[in-house]
């Protein structure tokens, strides 16, 4: 049994650090409703209060309305609804990573062209090293 993925999880449960606390993971949905459940405490140590009571920190929320506004954090059915927005407006769905992957090329081919510059001032580098090695290499001639 101590092979199979289920044992080794078994084994684990049973191991030294079973004992740990597991680190918490939050849910799209459970986020956004936290933002606008601390964004509605107005009172006086309202806000404190939601956080404590959930067992939060503030860093959560900012780091939280930042991914909200940057677009990373939407609920499964906002996503839905943007997904379907996008549709109606007669934009591919793939359009979007089509642009993202166009990005990602320029850039690369950028960097190629900086390597192949780079390399060829290596050459013509190690080409020179080279001819004024073999100039001090090959014997002085005296003009007498």
């Amino acid at each position: 049994m101590q092979g199979t993925p289920a044992g080794r999880r078994a084994a684990r449960a049973d191991g030294p650090r079973s004992s740990r606390p597991k680190r918490r993971t939050f849910t799209a949905a459970y986020k956004l409703a936290m933002i606008e459940k601390y964004d509605a405490a107005t009172e006086p140590g309202a806000k404190g209060a939601l956080l404590r009571g959930e067992g939060l920190y503030d860093s959560h929320i900012s780091y939280w309305r930042k991914a909200r506004d940057s677009g990373s954090l939407t609920s499964s059915a906002a996503a839905a609804d943007a997904g379907r927005a996008m549709a109606h407006k007669g934009r591919p769905a793939g359009e979007a990573e089509n642009e993202r992957l166009r990005k990602r090329l320029a850039k690369a081919e950028a960097k190629l062209g900086q390597t192949r510059a780079a390399l060829d001032i290596m050459g013509k580098a190690f080409a020179l090293l080279e001819l004024l090695s073999e100039s001090a290499d090959s014997p002085k001639t005296s003009v007498r």
